[in-house]
């Protein structure tokens, strides 16, 4: 068998794998190789970071043409500063979480995974409770402790108040 046939056929696999984790489709992770659960488990949350990154850089360009862009461009970026440090607490918690859920599953005991997803997800709520209205209440004094300027804080307020209180919606 040729280099070149070889080459194909692992692209082809590795496109089939990346379909089968784009389709969500229910698969039992602990009965395929650890490397391709890992890859299907990894590719739809490199793609939502990925997307993230896209949505800042969509509200840069937006903010960009408006009045003052300069404060509107500080404001965003500092606030996405903050929702990095807030989205490495929630994979913190997910990871923690995914070993505790995945050890039930290898004991084979689906009901204790449920319970403790469960609760998981009750925690991440309550936690994003307390961060959305924290950040609505303190949105200017985040700016200023991000190191804005005081009339970048005066004209970004609102912009961090919706986007942190929009993350309880």
């Amino acid at each position: 068998m040729s280099q070149s046939v070889k080459t194909q056929g692992k692209l082809s696999s590795f496109f089939d794998l990346l379909v089968q984790s784009l389709k969500g489709n229910e698969v039992d992770l602990t009965s395929i190789s650890i490397k391709r659960a890992i890859i299907l488990l990894a590719i739809p949350m490199m793609l939502e970071m990925a997307m993230e990154s896209v949505f800042a850089l969509v509200d840069l360009y937006f903010v960009g043409h408006l009045e003052n862009s300069s404060h509107a461009i500080q404001t965003v970026g500092l606030t996405e500063s903050v929702l990095t440090i807030i989205y490495s607490l929630a994979v913190g918690l997910s990871m923690a979480a995914t070993a505790v859920v995945a050890r039930r599953i290898g004991e084979k005991n689906p009901e204790a995974a449920a319970k403790a997803g469960m609760q998981t997800i009750v925690i991440a709520v309550a936690i994003n409770i307390l961060i959305s209205v924290a950040g609505v209440i303190y949105a200017r004094d985040i700016l200023l402790l991000m190191g804005a300027s005081t009339e970048t804080a005066d004209h970004g307020t609102t912009f961090v108040r919706i986007m942190m209180g929009g993350s309880i919606i």
